[in-house]
């Protein structure tokens, strides 16, 4: 018979989680689990930005990645219900901006449903514009302007690609998800009597 559900049964010895194989007609995957294990897998913070009709719109995403250097390539995927999705549609040209540890709250900001933007600097963002008009958020870490190469439907979601055509890195330390709360690295430095 077919293996393809997940089980999870405990773990007595550390108390972590076992995942097992059942036969498919066990069980389905539910949401919160899959949501679970995803937060188990830490990521920075982004904000996408995009300018429609000179307004700047933008989103918290985390689902970013690179994906080619030849060339240069990169994904977010965006709900198919957010108004980003449409704007990245229509205007084929966004702004990855990588935030640093103390843009949570512009992070929050974005993340909330579009109809509270409405006072961005409020949050602590501040924006300067790309030649192309690409909103660019000051004191990110990195910012890559991105234009879109191509789309692809996944369940609620759309995977944008695109193709990167300027970066702007700078220092500073990053902000991190993880289990659905906001972290910070920890400090690497050794005592002296450890070195």
């Amino acid at each position: 018979m077919p293996y393809a559900a997940l089980l999870f049964r405990p773990c007595f010895r550390r108390g972590s989680v076992v995942i097992s194989l059942a036969k498919a007609h066990s069980m389905s995957l539910a949401a919160t689990d899959f949501r679970k294990a995803m937060g188990c897998f830490a990521t920075g913070v982004t904000v996408i930005t995009v300018d429609q009709d000179g307004e700047i719109h933008g989103m918290t995403a985390n689902s970013f990645s690179s994906v080619s250097l030849d060339p240069p390539l990169v994904l977010v995927c965006v709900d198919q219900r957010a108004k980003t999705h449409s704007h990245l549609h229509t205007r084929k040209r966004f702004g990855v901006n990588v935030l640093s540890s103390g843009q949570r709250a512009i992070s929050e900001y974005y993340a909330r449903s579009t109809a509270a933007h409405q006072h961005a600097e409020d949050a602590g963002a501040s924006f300067a514009r790309t030649a192309h008009g690409t909103p660019v958020l000051e004191g990110a870490l990195a910012y890559i302007e991105c234009r879109l190469h191509s789309t692809q439907p996944a369940g609620d979601h759309t995977i944008f690609i695109a193709e990167v055509e300027q970066v702007e890195i700078r220092e500073g330390e990053p902000l991190l998800y993880f289990r659905s709360k906001y972290r910070e690295i920890a400090s690497t430095t050794q005592p002296e009597d450890q070195k």
